[in-house]
Parts: C-alpha cells; structure tokens; sequence
C-alpha cells in the first residue's frame, strides 16, 4: 500500500517561502544588474568627452521654422540653428541689408529637404542646398562659415517638395512640385484642372565662381502631386526618379479622391538628355524661363506604375536598383535600372499617360518586400553592407532588409511614427553603416510634458552589432522632415573672416571711422572691437548716430576683432533692429529714422568682460 506525503502546514508554509524568496532575489537582481550594465554601454557610446569632437555633422530639416538644425553625431547635440528662409533674431538673418533683400520680404518659409553637395557621388562637404515649400525658393549654403549666402524665387513651381536632390558632381539639383498650378500661378478655375493646370518641375545650378543660384530650365509635367526624388549614380548617373501621387487629378477632399487608383508613378527622367533638348532649343519661353513641355519636345521622360500614393523613392548606393516605397500600400518595390534601359531600348510600354510612355510594370520591377505586418513605408537609407532601412509610419518601426533578395533581416520600434530617416552618409555612393537616425512625427510620453504641443524626437540607432539598438532619444523642433549625415572630417570651416581690406564699405582702422551725411542720407563707417563702437573718429563722441528724422540711415560696421569666438552685434532700442558682425566681416544696417528720440545702441552678443560697456546712442532730431 503507498502512502501519501505528508503535506503538513509548515512544509507548505517553508515552500511558500522559498519560492517567494526566489521570485524576488534569485532571478531579478541579475537582470537589472544586466541591463544597467547595457545603459552604461550605450551612454559611452555617445559620450564625447571635452576636448574631443563628434565623428558627424547631422543636418537636419527645420520644417515650417524655415531653418537649418545641425547635431554632432553620435552625441547628438544641437550644435547649431542656421537661418535659411526665416528671419532670425539671435543673428540679425533677415535683419541686415544682404540678408534681408535675400529674404525678399518673405517672414517665414517651410524647409523640408537638405541636401549637400556633391564629387563623383561623395558629400564633398562645400555646400548644402534647400527648398522653401512654402514659398517656392531655394537657397545655397556655404560650409565654410554655415551661412546662408543666395536664394532663387522659380517661378512656375509651386511648392517644391520634392527636392532638392543633386546629381552626383553637383550638376543640378532639381526642384519638382507638390502642387499643380497654371503656369506663373495665374488664376484659372479648378474645373480647367486637367488643361491649364501644370506640375513644374525646376533644373537648378550653382555657380561656384558667382556663388550663386541659377534657374536653368524646367519641364511641365502632368497636373500630378509630386512627393520625393533621388538622383542615379554611377550606372544610373545620368538620370534621376521621382514619385507621384494624385494621378487621379482630384481637386478637393484629396484624401479620398487622390486614392482611388490603385497605382501611381515614378518619374524616369535623363536630365542630360533633357539638357541636351534646351541646347538644341527644344523649348518654349514660359515666364522668361526655358520651359520643356515633354508631350510637344518628346523624349527622355517616362513613368513607371508604382502602389498607389508612393513617398520615398530611393536610389541605392551602387546605381543599380531604386526602391519605391508605397505610403499606402505595406510593401517596397524593387526596381532595377538596368531592366528600365532595356524597356526603353526595346519600347516595351504599357500605354501612355499625359503624353508620356509608361513602362512595362513586370519588365523593370526585380521584386515587392513585403516584411510581415510592417505598413506605411516611406524612405530608405542604406548601409555598407547591401542592406536596406525603410522607415514604416504607420507600424512605428525600422526595418533592415537586403536588398538583394527581400529578405528582413530585424526590425526595431522607434517612438513613434517615423517620417524620414538618415544614415551616415545614407545618400552618397558609400554609406558608413555605423548610425541611423529616426525622424519621429510624434514623442507623446517620451519627454517631460512642456503643454499641448509637444516635440518631435530623433532617436540614434547603433548599427554596428547583428541588432539594431537605440541608444539615445533627443527632442526636435518641429518638423524633422529629412535630413544628411556627413562625415565631419569632410568639412572645413574657417573661424575668421579674412581681413579684406578691399571689401566695399569696410573700414579696418579706428582712424578711418566716419559718418557722412548728404541729401537726407546719414552713412556710417564704423568699427566694432572689444569693448567699444567707434563710428566717427573725429567726433566729440565717436559712439553716436545723429540723424533728423526722415533720415535714411545706413551703418556698415566691420568687426575688427580677428579673435576667434568673438563676435559683436548691434541692436538698436525701440527701433526693432539687430544685426550679427563675426570676426572679421562687415556688415550692413539700413533703415528710416522715421521716430525721433534718443535710442541706445549695443552690442547684443556678449564679447568680453566690458560687454556691457560697448553701447552708444542713435539721436534723431524731430522734424
């Protein structure tokens, strides 16, 4: 006969004790042990110690701000704010005379796309080029100082979202719209949508000797919305890509009449063979500009169907694919150069749309990616290993796939909505494969809460192990539309302007400061030095403006201080003045006296420890 065990109230009760003693001590205090160990890594990770610097520049769209955001990388630290198509207090952008004319009148500005020059498909490092969707400009950037040195208005294209993308030896870099317009935006009902309405697409170059911006022709594509571009390289180096949406020509209630079919386009263009028809005066004068109307001068153009409403369109590093990713459609689609040449070559066209051949679908697609339950791709980046990152909006994740065969290789969630994303040197020809960085619409919960409104995230993504890994989180301004990440080696500033003693209106001695005044005009010559303003050597106080009202008063004030870090301004109160004078430049301040009174003068940028010392006094006689 068995007998049972003699289960008595204190073994249960020993039992009991021991298993809770394991549940809490045993297992737990190891894992938290663990993890701590991990934080630990990934904050050395992005630790740069003083002294040292970051190994990236990142450069950072500042949306509807209508600035530029520069981070290091991997610290992730704001490093910079650069006024592009805003007015900015903090420097006195939009303020002083070359900046404000450059501005146009215009007090706001949407930049979406950054993207820095090229040499034989490598970020060189030199410029970096924007776009303004809110008020059809682009504009140039000099690495050298991070300034803002020329901006072209297009006419003809409306909202230039999507661009600007260069070619790869900086050829071009092209301006297509997210918006249809009549040519010159003239008023025409919405009815004559379909004839009157155009998508203009802008070809500009930079003149390095000029320095500035130069609108060489466009093209009027179908009245279609379009999104992101890329340009080829290498194999591909000719041409470039462009996604479409609204091929349905829908003019209200877009989010549901611009869905309806179930593919869009990709735009195929060779802009040599499109530069080649302007040199063979295959064009028509529009608004003053050599415009292409690709159903009359044929040619170089085609469309390729894509899932319906696509985003990103990207080319990969060696040339040879480009991948479209369908916003509203969960897959990827691979795209092969080569396959499109000989669809060309051998006219294997489908039909045509507007005027434009439409490529064969199966004869260019290599493959669709569809990695399980992830939606709403938008950008692709790449590493230096083959392998793709596309960010998925809707899913809030990154996947990393290769682009060989399609197949996913991890996924990581990111917090949340990722847009855009950027790896290092994602867009050149050779991509680092060190760093990705997620561009998040929304952070909800992940910041101290700073009201309704909150910020936007960029989260840093280590690529180094089998596993991606976020290691830091940091709040954007918004809007982290797209951004460049450069190797910062490549980048070469200067920290002083050079003393040009032949720069118009430059005054470089405290002996040669002068006021003159003529024929209701007040123009001053002066100086800024640590710790004074020295305006008129010859006068009983050389830190004054006298001026009658209704004067035109013009300061053009050098900096002299050829110290590095030293940089002066100059606010005048009550007059809702201020401009920035770096170490060694000269800069100019031009405005109506039209108040009299006694105004103080100062420099707005502290400078030394008589900063408070270096003021003087703007006196307007009244009429």
């Amino acid at each position: 006969m068995r007998k049972s065990f003699p289960f008595t109230p204190a073994l249960i009760g020993l039992l009991a004790g021991i298993l809770v003693f394991t549940l809490l001590f045993a297992d737990f205090g190891g894992k938290q042990a663990a993890d701590r160990a991990v934080a630990k890594g990934d904050a050395e990770k992005v630790y740069v110690p003083f002294g040292q610097k970051d190994d990236y520049y990142l450069f950072a769209s500042g949306g509807h701000s209508g600035q530029l955001f520069v981070y290091g990388v991997p610290s992730m630290r704001r490093i910079r704010t650069i006024p592009v198509f805003s007015p900015d207090t903090a420097t006195g952008y939009g303020f002083d005379k070359e900046s404000r004319d450059m501005l146009g009148g215009y007090t706001w500005g949407d930049l979406h796309h950054p993207a820095l020059s090229e040499t034989n498909g490598e970020y060189d490092g030199k410029y970096l080029f924007a776009t303004d969707v809110a008020n059809n400009r682009a504009a140039v950037l000099d690495l050298t100082t991070f300034t803002t040195i020329d901006m072209l208005q297009t006419p003809n294209t409306v909202g230039p979202h999507c661009a600007a993308f260069v070619t790869e030896n900086t050829e071009y870099l092209f301006l297509p719209a997210r918006f249809s317009a009549p040519l010159g935006q003239e008023y025409a009902p919405l009815d004559d949508f379909q004839a009157k309405y155009k998508g203009v697409m802008s070809a500009v170059q930079f003149n390095e000797k000029t320095r500035k911006l130069e609108l060489a022709y466009q093209v009027a594509l179908p009245p279609w919305s379009y999104d992101l571009s890329d340009a080829g390289k290498k194999v591909s180096g000719d041409w470039a890509v462009l996604t479409t949406y609204n091929t349905e020509e829908a003019t209200s209630n877009y989010e549901i009449n611009a869905s309806q079919k179930d593919r869009d386009y990709i735009v195929l263009f060779n802009w040599k063979e499109l530069a080649k028809k302007i040199d063979d005066g295959q064009y028509e004068m529009v608004n003053g500009v050599k415009m292409i109307d690709p159903a009359k001068q044929t040619g170089g153009i085609y469309l390729v169907p894509v899932a319906k409403s696509p985003h990103g369109v990207d080319v990969t590093p060696d040339g040879k694919r480009f991948i479209a990713s369908g916003k509203l459609a969960p897959a990827m689609t691979v795209f092969s150069f080569e396959k499109a040449f000989a669809a060309i070559k051998n006219k294997k066209f489908s039909g045509y749309e507007e005027g434009l051949p439409v490529l064969d679908y199966n004869s260019v697609m290599e493959r669709e990616v569809n990695p399980e339950n992830a939606l709403g791709p938008l950008h692709t980046q790449f590493d230096d290993q083959g392998n793709a990152y596309t960010t998925m909006f809707i899913s809030s994740e990154i996947v990393k796939w290769d682009v060989n065969t399609g197949e996913t290789l991890d996924r990581i969630p990111v917090q949340y909505s990722p847009g855009h994303a950027v790896s290092a040197e994602g867009d050149s020809i050779s991509p680092d494969g060190k760093w990705i960085v997620a561009l998040n619409k929304l952070a909800k919960d992940s910041y101290l809460s700073v009201g309704p409104s909150h910020p936007e995230s960029m989260q840093l993504i280590d690529l180094s192990g089998d596993k991606m890994r976020i290691i830091a989180s940091v709040p954007v301004d918004p809007e982290p539309h797209y951004a460049q990440m450069i190797k910062a080696d490549k980048i070469h500033t200067i920290n002083v302007y050079p003393q040009d003693e032949k720069r118009p209106d430059s005054v470089w001695r405290q002996e040669d400061a002068r006021i003159v005044r003529k024929d209701g005009e007040v123009h001053v010559y002066g100086i800024a030095m640590r710790s004074k303003f020295v305006l008129d050597a010859k006068a009983k106080r050389k830190d004054v403006i006298e001026a009658r009202q209704g004067d035109k008063v013009v300061v053009h004030l050098t900096n002299i201080d050829l110290d590095e870090d030293i940089t002066h301004g100059f606010g005048i109160n009550d007059y809702n003045l201020n401009m920035e004078v770096q170490p060694g430049e000269t800069k100019t301040l031009e405005f109506i006296a039209d108040k009299a009174g006694t105004f103080p003068f100062y420099c707005t940028n502290f400078c030394s420890a008589l900063h408070q010392e270096m003021s003087g006094y703007l006196l307007v006689e009244p009429k």
